[in-house]
């Protein structure tokens, strides 16, 4: 049995996309007969050692008082230890440069093949987390992503766009595969969508706060759809101290409170009976570098499709790679209040258009995006990797 080490700077279990992506590759890789070892940090609540979807997990301590980057660096030094001193690896398959650099440089030195997971490079994303971040620090990290790309035997990545974008900093596209994340039917399947009369439409989103997600877009756009109907937004999501506080300040300029809730991230078993409760569900996208020149597979896009509900969705590349405009869900221009308003209204006046549009998303993402068929596109990358 081939021993694979898969290493994640993020929590598992956790609410975010990430863990659900990092949750099906294991089960995926542990079906098709690979021996995993997860390692990912500890929030400080999760136990040390565990053993998740039948792979063995190792939860690093971090201590929650440092920076961001200070954790990493922890994290990377930590996983580089466990690689010099472990058991002998046949693959290393790592998800950011803090630990994968040190891995690839040292792949020959312990024998092992190593596989990049590219689903979004710190050069371009941790901007948008920490504004004031030092301009030579992140061409620091640009170059230790370079390396590691160059150095990394295989690359995947989770669209078209980022394989591109990947292709341009001059990786051979051969070594980088498209694996777009999926969704589970067990976990959302599509049901009918709810009356309206009597009762307040809901417009959900669901994900992270960070800047690219567009949702200042949405909440600009709520006091033009409340012109023409009165609708509740609920926004749930993880987001840092300065994201909630500037989203609650924009909500309170506009005088908007009474329609719109924002709520803490919850557990993923949570998200289908929140998608459920709602009319249309929204991505709103916004114009930037992470979306249009990185690129991204946005998880909440599949599981609002499965789950049968309207999407309504910023038109860029990353969302025409999932969507099929006006068959599976309406687009609006992206980063345009005007346009997404006026296609949400659209949704909110014509029932019948929402139904079409829900049942068509339902069995694209189930039967084109799923989790078992990712899978079967990551086991044939170790194959390959290993033959």
């Amino acid at each position: 049995m081939k021993r694979v080490l898969y290493t994640a700077f993020d929590i598992v279990p956790s609410p975010k996309g990430a863990s659900t992506h990092i949750l099906h590759n294991l089960r995926g890789l542990v079906n098709a007969g690979f021996d995993m070892h997860l390692i990912t940090p500890n929030d400080g609540l999760l136990p040390t050692e565990d053993t998740i979807e039948g792979a063995r997990v190792t939860s690093i301590s971090q201590d929650l008082t440092q920076n961001f980057l200070a954790r990493a660096v922890h994290f990377g030094k930590a996983v580089a230890s466990h690689a010099a001193i472990s058991l002998k690896y046949d693959v290393v398959h790592y998800r950011n440069i803090r630990d994968g650099l040190t891995l690839a440089q040292n792949k020959q030195r312990f024998g092992y093949k190593t596989l990049f997971e590219v689903n979004g490079l710190p050069s371009i994303e941790l901007k948008y987390h920490y504004p004031g971040l030092d301009h030579d620090l992140l061409l620091k990290i640009k170059e230790q992503e370079m390396a590691t790309l160059r150095l990394s035997d295989a690359v995947i990545c989770p669209s078209h766009v980022t394989r591109d974008y990947i292709a341009s900093l001059g990786v051979d596209r051969k070594r980088v595969t498209v694996i777009p994340n999926g969704v589970s039917a067990s976990d959302f399947c599509p049901s009918p969508l709810l009356g309206r009369e009597g009762r307040m439409p809901i417009l959900l989103y669901i994900g992270t706060l960070a800047d690219w997600q567009g949702l200042d877009v949405v909440v600009r756009a709520l006091p033009r759809i409340l012109e023409g109907q009165a609708v509740r937004l609920r926004i749930i999501g993880h987001g840092r101290s300065r994201q909630r506080k500037m989203l609650g300040k924009q909500i309170r300029k506009l005088g908007i409170e009474e329609y719109v809730t924002v709520q803490p991230a919850v557990p993923h078993h949570e998200v289908p009976a929140l998608i459920a409760e709602s009319d249309i569900c929204v991505a709103p996208l916004g114009l930037n570098d992470r979306n249009v020149t990185q690129g991204a597979c946005p998880i909440k896009v599949l599981e609002y499709m499965a789950a049968g509900r309207p999407l309504l969705a910023s038109n860029m590349p990353i969302i025409r790679e999932l969507v099929r405009e006006d068959v599976d869900a309406l687009l609006f221009s992206p980063s345009d209040p005007g346009d997404l308003a006026h296609q949400a209204l659209t949704l909110l006046k014509d029932f019948e258009l929402s139904r079409r549009l829900a049942e068509s998303a339902s069995e694209r993402a189930l039967t084109k995006f799923t989790w078992h068929e990712s899978q079967k596109k990551l086991a044939k990358v170790y194959e390959k990797l290993l033959s």
